[in-house]
């Protein structure tokens, strides 16, 4: 399916600098950190701006995978295929979710971020944090596979959860492609299904620089600028490693894999700024499937590795992770021996997964994997509290071209990639 056909007409027409979605979201973005740096309290107001785009767009997730996954797997003449390119993801997943992990607890340890704050943690005040720390001790490996598994068939479509739509639509894609010829019609009326939803989803990002408004007027009035002070190293310390691992490693991957970063960057720059603007990464799911469609991915491995990497391939979140467990430690003043890391390491591992896609899941992770190791307070969480808001952009961020990253990636291990589709598309960058 040709998915420039879904796209709303002031879309595809050739736009003036100041209609293009991205310069729109900019803008809006810089209004709304001047707004609530001067009116704190009107920027706090505007709040449920943030919120109301957020939930606009959670509205149309469900139906974005579950129409893709359905009809590309429908597609699939070979349905071991399904588990071959499951497969491949999730060894990727593994692997470089793992470095991250690796890689936020050595620049821990050699920038030393925490190091001389001398804080107390008796005198820190938990209440904020008691919610994460319950959370995180409900939140076992067990439940979460148990959560994939729906209610009922329809139940995942009305409730939203990635994973659990995911797993009906895997379900039955395959069914529709064991029947064959009977199948056929629904697989029709669900292409043509296709159509509609994409046009809205097209209509929906127009929405766009008011939901990043909103959200950063917010953030700004709520925290102040002013908050990040104290632990602007461990803020600049996130920053600088997310980049240089978006740089570096995800740039040699897609180097070996014959794309640029950069150009993939500049491909996804609208989902990236809508992602700076709303800290979700949520927000830019279902754009982003569309574009990696259009970037020569096939749309079955587009719907089953975007979703699935939602949950398992969180770059950016597990570099935040080891990274703030060890500022706590550095803080506190509390020494952690190698065997102890390596502890909270394989700890993160698991806990990572484990809390994927659950509301404050960067602060639920930390809080599980700190209770491996006693020596860490977990009342320390309460030093990161405050500036959360403004690492959360940057997990976001780096999680988002992670997994775009990571979609090219499995396409063309599974040879399911149009490497001319693709050099058009990250070379030739449309205006949207």
């Amino acid at each position: 399916m040709d998915f420039s056909t879904l796209e709303p007409e002031a879309i595809k027409k050739k736009q003036k600098f100041h209609q293009i979605l991205y310069v729109q979201v900019i803008f809006a973005i810089i209004l709304g950190i001047l707004l609530g740096h001067f009116y704190p309290e009107f920027g706090e107001s505007l709040k449920p701006l943030g919120d109301a785009f957020i939930k606009i767009v959670k509205m149309i997730i469900a139906p974005v995978i579950f129409l893709t996954v359905v009809t590309g797997i429908a597609s699939m003449t070979n349905m071991s295929r399904v588990g071959r390119v499951t497969g491949k993801a999730m060894l990727y997943f593994f692997t470089f979710s793992s470095l991250a992990l690796v890689i936020g607890m050595v620049v821990a340890n050699i920038i030393q971020p925490g190091k001389g704050l001398n804080i107390d943690p008796t005198t820190l005040a938990t209440d904020k944090v008691a919610g994460y720390v319950e959370k995180a001790h409900d939140a076992t490996l067990v439940d979460f596979f148990m959560n994939i598994i729906p209610k009922t068939l329809i139940s995942p479509l009305a409730e939203g959860s990635i994973l659990q739509v995911l797993f009906v639509a895997v379900l039955f894609g395959i069914s529709l492609a064991a029947i064959g010829d009977r199948g056929r019609p629904i697989v029709d009326l669900l292409n043509n299904l296709t159509a509609p939803v994409f046009y809205l989803v097209g209509m929906l990002m127009k929405l766009a620089p008011i939901g990043a408004f909103g959200a950063m007027a917010f953030t700004i009035g709520a925290y102040g600028i002013q908050s990040i002070g104290n632990l602007l190293l461990l803020i600049m310390t996130f920053y600088i490693t997310a980049l240089l691992f978006i740089l570096i490693i995800l740039g040699a991957v897609a180097r070996y894999n014959g794309f640029s970063i950069l150009a993939l960057i500049r491909y996804i720059k609208d989902e990236l700024w809508l992602v700076l603007g709303t800290s979700s990464s949520e927000a830019a799911l279902p754009s982003l499937m569309h574009k990696m469609e259009k970037a020569g991915c096939e749309k079955s491995v587009v719907g089953l590795v975007i979703p699935t990497g939602y949950s398992f391939n969180l770059d950016g979140t597990n570099i935040y992770m080891t990274m703030a467990a060890l500022f706590i430690a550095q803080a506190c003043n509390v020494d952690l021996s190698i065997g102890e890391q390596v502890a909270l390491l394989l700890v993160a591992m698991v806990s990572s997964k484990g809390a994927a896609g659950v509301t404050g899941a960067g602060f639920i992770t930390l809080a599980a994997t700190l209770s491996v190791v006693p020596a860490v307070p977990v009342a320390g969480m309460a030093l990161i509290l405050g500036i959360d808001r403004f690492m959360s952009e940057c997990r976001a961020l780096t999680n988002l071209v992670g997994n775009a990253c990571a979609t090219i990636v499995v396409a063309r291990w599974d040879n399911a990639l149009d490497k001319d589709v693709l050099n058009e598309a990250l070379n030739k960058p449309k205006q949207s």
